[in-house]
């Protein structure tokens, strides 16, 4: 943006913006990150509360991570990946084939975590096509998911607020009730459930199987979709499900994969093993854009014949398998296998989730606040007993990001939710500061 804050100023629209608020708030202009840190050209810290769009894993210009970048540079900077292949690639396949649940064994790279979605949704449909089934064009999806914003994505997107203004554009598929743990209509808590909410899902399974290529959900938390969150038992029943009825599951694992749900995939939690795995954000611990697709042999095989036959997968992107991005994401799983990151991490979490509660604990517009792994969201409402939330037209979520801004935490709110999801390097000091600046933001603005 040139010098000013007016209409005339705004060369660059910014993504999930209102382009009118840059009147008021300018962007900020950041010129620098360290560790946690995310520096203005002012110099001012910002503790980065939302690992910058949940991608950054280990810190901001991670010493390991740019060594390993600048070493690619200097050799293969990028090349076509059809019919070519590279040393990062090879070893970053390995690699997450090690980590991988078992039946992954297969992997397809993309770009980012829409392309991820597309190429899953793509390869479910045209596996069984290639089977002799063209009818199985169809995928469930949970309602208040969120799946990415390219034109397949959309469809299978239950966030109204990004789906809706664009549904004319997108093949319509089928929308299911997903998990509500705030309102539970069974009055049963996320701890304690037998999941009876899966019924609709199970019900939809059965109703539409012979148009069904497949089932999409975000594993245990619904990121954009006002970070809810659900037990792993509703991932074990929906892969009992899916396999009786011989389709997909494909599990969404962009936002919450890399450890965000305290193990490396969420899948496991549930010891649900999908049948396609979208992988992004922290793949390369927020340094390039990369996203992956992990798939088993059986829909492999489903492509795997002669020329001729016209079975081959067709679908790319430019900057497939791009190799500096392969050699980040080949440092950070590195850098989780070598610091046994998973366990290390299980210490902060609980001090993290604790420090919250803590602090938000006797905030009387306080709807609810709940954890999973890293992740911890409060649900702010103007009259938590009785259910009320605030005007949305009054932005009270925004206001209180820019309070928080103004005391030196980057605590971007969805709604008027505010969330913690900040990289694993952050100290137990480091936790204390930031969760301090977060219930004073909220005070600020609610009084």
């Amino acid at each position: 943006m040139a010098n000013g804050s007016g209409r005339e100023s705004m060369r660059i629209w910014h993504p999930c913006t209102q382009m009118k608020d840059h009147e008021s708030y300018p962007p900020v202009f950041m010129d620098r990150g360290q560790g946690i840190y995310l520096f203005d050209r002012e110099g001012n810290a910002y503790i980065d509360a939302i690992s910058s769009w949940w991608v950054n894993l280990f810190g901001h210009a991670n010493p390991r991570i740019v060594a390993a970048v600048t070493e690619q540079l200097s050799r293969l900077e990028h090349v076509i990946f059809a019919g070519v292949t590279h040393a990062p690639a090879e070893e970053l396949a390995d690699r997450l084939l090690k980590i991988a649940m078992p039946g992954l064994t297969r992997v397809f790279f993309a770009d980012n975590g829409s392309c991820a979605v597309e190429a899953a949704l793509k390869m479910s449909h045209a596996s069984f096509r290639n089977l002799g089934h063209p009818e199985k064009c169809r995928f469930l999806f949970l309602a208040n998911g969120y799946h990415g914003e390219t034109a397949g994505a959309l469809g299978v997107c239950g966030d109204r607020l990004y789906a809706a203004p664009f549904k004319p554009l997108f093949i319509e598929q089928i929308e299911v009730p997903g998990p509500d743990c705030l309102f539970c209509p069974y009055g049963k808590t996320r701890e304690t459930c037998d999941t009876e909410c899966f019924a609709p899902m199970e019900a939809a399974i059965w109703t539409h199987k012979d148009e069904l290529a497949g089932v999409i959900v975000e594993p245990l938390v619904q990121c954009a979709g006002n970070m809810r969150m659900y037990p792993p038992a509703y991932l074990a029943k929906l892969r009992r499900a899916t396999t009786a009825a011989g389709i997909h599951f494909i599990a969404d694992e962009i936002a919450v994969g890399f450890g965000r749900t305290g193990t490396m995939f969420a899948c496991e939690q549930a010891g649900a093993a999908p049948d396609f795995m979208c992988l992004s954000k922290g793949i390369t611990g927020g340094t390039l854009p990369l996203s992956c697709v992990l798939t088993t042999d059986a829909v492999f095989d489903a492509f795997y014949h002669d020329y001729v036959d016209d079975k081959a997968f067709l679908h790319s992107h430019s900057y497939t398998g791009n190799p500096l991005a392969c050699a980040a994401a080949c440092a950070t799983l590195r850098i989780f296998e070598e610091d046994d990151v998973i366990n290390a991490n299980k210490a902060k979490i609980a001090y993290l989730q604790q420090a919250v509660r803590e602090r938000f604990a006797g905030c009387r517009h306080v709807m609810d606040i709940r954890s999973t792994g890293w992740i911890t969201a409060v649900e702010l409402y103007a009259d938590p007993g009785r259910k009320e939330p605030f005007d949305w037209r009054k932005r009270t979520g925004f206001r209180i990001y820019r309070e928080a801004i103004k005391r030196g935490a980057w605590l971007r709110n969805l709604g008027d939710i505010v969330y913690f999801m900040p990289p694993y390097v952050i100290t137990e000091t480091e936790i204390d500061k930031l969760a301090d600046i977060a219930l004073d933001a909220v005070k600020a603005v609610l009084k």
